[in-house]
């Protein structure tokens, strides 16, 4: 009986640590869209958003791993009832909200990456 708990708990802990590894492995890997959301960043665009927000959550998913290295700033508190004062004071009304740096452009709602392609200037890949 010692043998066989001694046995699970290993592969338990092998399991757990090879989840770990390929975690880290997953994520180092280049996203699809890195060099376009890194653009965006570089441009000075901003994506505002809420956590709450499923418009703003869709954007992400279209981004897919490149979400990471988009130039977001999240505008709800943390109970999700007010907007932070950085929100306020750009006048962000409705989310997502995009603005861009060498522009008065200002882009609300889901946004096609074309979209968002033509008002910053970064080209597709």
């Amino acid at each position: 009986m010692k043998r066989g708990v001694l046995i699970f708990w290993l592969i338990i802990i092998f399991l757990i640590v090879a989840g770990v590894g390929m975690s880290f492995f997953v994520r180092s890997s280049p996203g699809r869209l890195d060099t376009f959301a890194q653009c965006l960043k570089d441009k000075e665009a901003v994506f505002y958003g809420a956590f709450w927000c499923p418009h703003c959550q869709a954007t992400k998913r279209m981004f897919g791993s490149s979400a990471r290295l988009l130039p977001y700033v999240e505008c709800s508190t943390p109970d999700g009832k007010t907007q932070l004062q950085v929100c306020k004071d750009k006048g962000v009304q409705s989310y997502p909200t995009w603005t861009f740096a060498n522009s008065t452009t200002t882009l609300t709602g889901e946004r096609t990456l074309q979209e968002l392609s033509d008002a910053s200037g970064c080209p597709l890949p």
